[in-house]
């Protein structure tokens, strides 16, 4: 898409606003990283990519653009065309991959097949470079977003984990990082950046499908809680980062009271019982997740607390790809039978 541009700004309020929640946060992108950017072309990737390149001078990146065509809709073809010309005049290096309609039958399908686009592209660029591998894979969401993911886990049912959601930063896979530089922006601010920088915004048809359970919540339900309680967006969203923090906590405590109640075969029983049940669940699921096992649902975890409890006799549970969790009056052990 080419088009005569406004004079470039060279610093803005986003761009310290950006700079200085790096500063505080230097782990998120390390100076002289390669990054991964996702970028649909809507307004919130191509702020990311704007503040992102614009930061480059300072932080010494090196900068990749991948784009995702669904092929939902008869535009998808001429954004990513419109992209990738706009990405090159500005030396940008691009590449956009299509999924076959069998990749992406739903939306946490076409999410899934993102990522693993993603992995193995970022995967190959540390090939190609093993002195600057790329560890770090961006996309443009905000804290809009946050605030719908809250909202939408919420009315499907959901742990604490899922109310604290899209985190600033998460692991992808090995070493590659799943980052979210744009968590302190709102959806305004990123249309505002687009509006002052003059940037391109190629408009998503498919996110006016009402169908689509999140454009239902981001079209419908924000509209009339921003009525009821002006700001509820945004209080929606330091709400999750807030749940997101104390899953951390949690998590932090649930692995030194594992430590704490470990013996010689696996689990002190009697230490277990003395847990409240809550507490009894959550050391359950982060014991197994950490020797290996697949996750289990809700109803397993309160099925093995309940059975490891006071004046319940021995026993044993079979579990997923051959584990076997067992028990007797003092220590609660936990085996492979394919080792």
């Amino acid at each position: 898409m080419s088009r005569p541009t406004k004079p470039e700004v060279p610093w803005s309020r986003w761009h310290a606003r950006l700079h200085k929640g790096l500063i505080r946060n230097h782990d998120l992108l390390p100076k002289g990283s390669s990054l991964l950017l996702s970028i649909s072309g809507g307004q919130d990737s191509m702020a990311l990519l704007k503040l992102i390149v614009d930061l480059r001078r300072l932080y010494e990146w090196k900068i990749f653009i991948w784009h995702g065509d669904h092929g939902w809709h008869k535009q998808s073809t001429q954004i990513a065309t419109g992209l990738k010309e706009w990405c090159n005049n500005q030396e940008l290096r691009f590449v956009s991959e299509r999924a076959t309609k069998e990749k992406i039958h739903s939306e946490q399908a076409a999410r899934n097949w993102r990522y693993e686009c993603l992995t193995a592209h970022a995967q190959l660029l540390s090939q190609q470079n093993q002195s600057s591998p790329c560890h770090y894979v961006l996309t443009g969401h905000t804290s809009t977003d946050r605030a719908e993911t809250l909202l939408l886990n919420l009315s499907r049912g959901t742990h604490l984990s899922g109310l604290g959601s899209l985190k600033s930063s998460r692991t992808l896979s090995g070493q590659i990082k799943l980052v979210r530089p744009l968590l302190i922006f709102s959806r305004e601010d990123t249309a505002q950046i687009c509006k002052e920088m003059d940037l391109p915004v190629w408009l998503d048809p498919s996110n006016s499908n009402m169908r689509i359970s999140r454009n239902r919540i981001r079209e419908e339900v924000i509209p009339v809680l921003e009525t009821l309680h002006p700001g509820s967006t945004r209080r929606i969203a330091s709400l999750a980062e807030r749940l997101g923090s104390l899953k951390d906590d949690q998590e932090a405590l649930t692995i030194l009271a594992i430590e704490a109640i470990k013996d010689s075969e696996g689990l002190s029983r009697q230490k277990v019982i003395s847990l409240p049940r809550n507490t009894r669940r959550t050391v359950f699921a982060k014991w197994l997740k950490q020797s290996g096992v697949p996750a289990l649902k809700a109803s397993q975890l309160e099925d093995i607390s309940h059975s490891t409890s006071a004046r319940m006799a021995p026993g044993n549970r079979q579990l997923a790809n051959g584990w076997i969790i067992t028990w007797n009056r003092e220590s609660i052990q936990l085996f492979n039978r394919h080792n």
